[in-house]
């Protein structure tokens, strides 16, 4: 057993820490502004993401993280740093902190390493891996040491992790680069197809937010789509029908179902046979969309059960799983 410190959960969309007896301290966009010839940073999270598809040619605001991977080390190395110093002000630990962060579970050992070194540049005295659909796991508070089997799904920003747990390991597991951004992207694709209408990523965002949804609600609900028409170039806004939004996003979702699927089909009966009895639990901030667990029941045949705050177990498990961790690998059962 080790002494964690500190849990990150270093997403695609969001960056979430989680501080022993404090909880979550942190929860901001995996966003980074700097200036493009100092390369100075200029804000980070809230303040970055507001700048995004605003600032003139000399300032840049990125994501440094995509598809759950490293995509700019430098950039989220400082960005980590900065949420780090952050998380630590608000709990004083005296030394360097013992700190367990997740990565997606079909990651290679070059990204994991990658994760590992941005995190230690960070002032770590140890750091731990886990593999984020365990550390849902154990952030939704499952009883994972039984040897009664749990589906996780974890759709996150840029990945969908799908693993199940039994006995404190994973028994099967299986990760696709296709979450929650992939539905913005389908419907800033859709809009531009079906209403000549080009959103940006923020404005296809709070339109998921608004109506987004994977599957039929009991009377359609309405939001606002705000972006510039392709022909003339001037500002638009049109209703929208979250019927649409099925439609946009089918493909993603379909993705998503698939994957359920396969990974099914390839866990054991017997751990089957668990998994429909106790239902699959949904996790990360892509869950969120509505009828996500109305879509996976319809098409699978098992209920699927939402949590509260599915956005933040990750974190928490991560800053909760020492007594899985040994030698900073994700555990697996035997």
């Amino acid at each position: 057993m080790v002494n964690i410190d500190i849990g990150i959960d270093l997403g695609t969309c969001n960056t979430v820490i989680y501080i022993k007896d404090k909880g979550i301290v942190v929860n901001q966009p995996s966003v980074v502004a700097y200036e493009v010839r100092s390369k100075k940073i200029i804000a980070v999270g809230n303040k970055a993401k507001k700048m995004l598809g605003k600032t003139p040619e000399d300032i840049d605001v990125v994501k440094p993280i995509k598809h759950g991977v490293i995509s700019d080390y430098t950039l989220t190395e400082r960005m980590v740093k900065a949420y780090v110093k952050n998380a630590i002000e608000q709990r004083r630990i005296w030394g360097r902190p013992n700190i367990c962060v997740c990565v997606p579970s079909g990651v290679t050992e070059v990204e994991r390493r990658a994760v590992e070194d941005a995190v230690y540049r960070t002032g770590a005295k140890n750091v731990y891996i886990l593999e984020e659909p365990f550390a849902a796991a154990v952030g939704a508070g499952i009883n994972i040491n039984t040897p009664f089997g749990y589906m996780i799904v974890d759709i996150g920003g840029g990945t969908t992790d799908i693993a199940v747990v039994s006995k404190g390991g994973i028994n099967e597991s299986k990760s696709i680069k296709v979450a929650g951004d992939d539905f913005d992207d389908a419907i800033i694709k859709y809009m531009r197809k079906r209403h000549n209408i080009l959103l940006g990523d923020v404005s296809a965002e709070q339109l998921k937010l608004d109506i987004g949804s994977v599957y039929p609600r009991q009377k359609d609900a309405v939001g606002y789509a705000k972006g510039k028409e392709l022909v003339r170039g001037l500002p638009a806004k049109i209703p929208v029908k979250s019927s649409e939004m099925i439609e946009a996003v089918k493909e993603v979702s379909d993705q998503i179902i698939e994957a359920i699927k396969i990974t099914l089909e390839a866990a054991p009966p017997e751990l089957v046979s668990d998994i429909s009895e106790h239902g699959i639990i949904l996790t990360g901030g892509g869950s969120k969309i509505f009828g996500m667990d109305k879509l996976i029941e319809a098409k699978i045949g098992v209920k699927a059960v939402k949590i509260d705050n599915p956005e933040l177990v990750v974190a928490k498990g991560a800053g909760t799983a020492k007594s899985y961790i040994r030698d900073g690998s994700t555990p697996t059962a035997e």
